[in-house]
């Protein structure tokens, strides 16, 4: 906090001064022995101060059941603090307005002040806490700060009231930006100043940020707070306060949106009303209804926002689980695409009875392609050939990186002779590609192994399925290599089996060493 400009604010001529009036009710109320005919003798004084106070006094605001024809009438019916606080605000409204500026809009201060007022006298009643005076001034003088850094800084200060069109947050941003000060600093300074009570001190000082300090004071430092961002909905032209209070008074509250929707058309109300008794022109404002309109409006763009983003999110996720499930080099599913893919193509082909068939793809002697070409020449075999297994596979079909230079196709409603008739076509294609690599051409082979599971084939899970193609798999290796070859069952059956106690789907698996 700059201490120098607020010392300098302090000690200003033209820092506004509290009207005769206000001065000696104030001094009266802090005495103890303060009689009601003492205070009454004060206000009395001023003839237009005490119409306005007993014309308020019988207004709705209070809903009194008879009329009130004397401030000493007043007071018996409504205590000292309740006097007291009109006359104080109607004498601070008139007698802060006495040196008018052209550079500081009074009609917007004011109104944002009564609001504020009312607003913190409304939540104070609502809670029960017996401070609504209290809480009307110090609401009511909760952005004096304004007026005096306006009245000591002048034009630079009237720059930024010009910038925040009554956005008090705003306002304080660019305040402290600029100054290292902002109003609720000065605000504090010169209620002090005006020897206010520190429990009046501490409301306007934290009126737009709770600091802690002056715990003692928190109740109604709160109350007050809140009545400001309440009362911010109705004057400020910013978007979004509605929320912002609501979740406020939800969550230090407890404050339910009954009870938030009743509080704002209570104070929507009585503003309006108090208006005219304070000569406060409330238009141009916003009426509770505008402010409804705007919490659905915001409300309609959250839903949909959040339905965007829920959108979006589904979408990463979705993405997310496509990376996961992709092999990084050939771009075909991995174990992880695979093991599900295939465990729900096998329980629909035993739902439904249409075959299913897997191809396993081993490439022939691939060791020697990484000792003589390199691993990256291995790379680029395993880039291309993943590419023509994704061309072999049609739709609903998959194709897979099984590991290292190991391939599967799975083929749906696929029956042993088709699978063969496409295993043959994709080894003949593998044997047709033709590799260019640092200047070097060659040619691969691969032996395919075919299984299917057809109605009564007998193969209990997907790991049985696998376990047969990569068996008949051995089968073309035995055979010279780069040929087909499917599992036929029978005297094999027991190897399977065997096999099937370590699962096919692991990253290691028991079968005879192959190159």
């Amino acid at each position: 906090m700059n201490q120098v400009l607020l010392d300098k604010i302090k000690n200003e001529p033209r820092l506004p001064s509290l009207p005769v009036i206000a001065i000696r009710v104030l001094e009266l109320a802090k005495q103890e022995t303060a009689s009601l005919q003492a205070v009454a003798k004060v206000i009395s004084s001023d003839p237009a101060l005490s119409a306005k106070v007993i014309r308020t006094v019988n207004s709705s605001f209070y809903g009194l059941p008879h009329r009130v024809g004397t401030i000493n009438h007043a007071l018996v019916l409504l205590g000292m603090e309740t006097v007291k606080t009109l006359a104080l605000g109607f004498s601070l409204v008139g007698g802060l307005n006495a040196k008018k500026h052209p550079k500081f809009d009074y009609l917007r201060f004011w109104r944002q002040s009564l609001y504020s007022a009312v607003a913190a006298r409304a939540l104070d009643k609502a809670l029960k806490r017996g401070t609504h005076e209290e809480a009307f001034l110090a609401g009511l003088l909760s952005d004096i700060g304004t007026l005096a850094m306006h009245q000591a800084i002048g034009e630079p200060y009237d720059e930024l009231l010009a910038i925040s069109q009554g956005d008090q947050v705003e306002l304080i941003r660019l305040s402290r930006q600029k100054f290292n000060l902002d109003h609720a600093d000065v605000g504090g300074m010169l209620a002090e100043h005006w020897k206010f009570p520190q429990a009046l001190v501490e409301p306007i000082r934290q009126h737009h940020q709770l600091t802690g300090r002056g715990h003692q004071f928190r109740p109604l430092t709160e109350i007050v707070y809140l009545g400001v961002l309440c009362g911010q909905t109705f004057s400020a032209k910013r978007t979004g306060l509605i929320q912002l209070a609501t979740r406020e008074l939800k969550s230090r509250f407890q404050f339910d949106s009954a009870k938030i929707n009743s509080l704002f058309a209570l104070i929507d109300a009585q503003t309006k009303e108090l208006a005219d008794l304070f000569d406060v022109r409330i238009s141009p404002g916003r009426s509770y209804g505008d402010i409804e309109q705007e919490a659905r409006q915001m409300l309609v763009e959250l839903t949909l926002q959040t339905q965007m983003r829920s959108q979006q999110l589904a979408s990463e996720n979705k993405n997310l689980e496509k990376q996961a499930a992709t092999d990084g080099l050939t771009g075909l599913a991995n174990r992880s695409g695979l093991v599900p893919f295939l465990a729900d193509a096998f329980a629909e082909s035993q739902r439904t009875g249409e075959p299913l068939s897997l191809l396993f793809v081993d490439i022939d002697k691939f060791k020697a392609v990484n000792d003589t070409h390199g691993h990256q020449a291995g790379d680029v075999v395993l880039d291309r050939l993943g590419k023509l297994l994704q061309s072999h596979a049609k739709s609903g079909d998959l194709a897979a990186r099984y590991g290292g230079e190991e391939m599967v196709v799975v083929l749906k409603k696929c029956d042993c002779q088709r699978a063969i008739e496409a295993a043959e076509s994709i080894r003949a294609a593998i044997q047709a590609e033709c590799f260019d690599f640092a200047g070097n051409s060659f040619r691969v082979t691969a032996s395919v192994g075919v299984a299917t599971d057809a109605p009564g084939g007998g193969f209990g899970s997907p790991d049985e399925l696998i376990a047969a193609a990569d068996h008949a798999v051995y089968s073309a290796k035995n055979a010279g290599r780069n040929c087909v070859r499917d599992y036929k069952g029978g005297d094999q059956k027991a190897d399977i089996h065997d096999f099937a106690r370590t699962p096919a789907i692991s990253n290691s698996r028991a079968v005879p060493l192959r190159q």
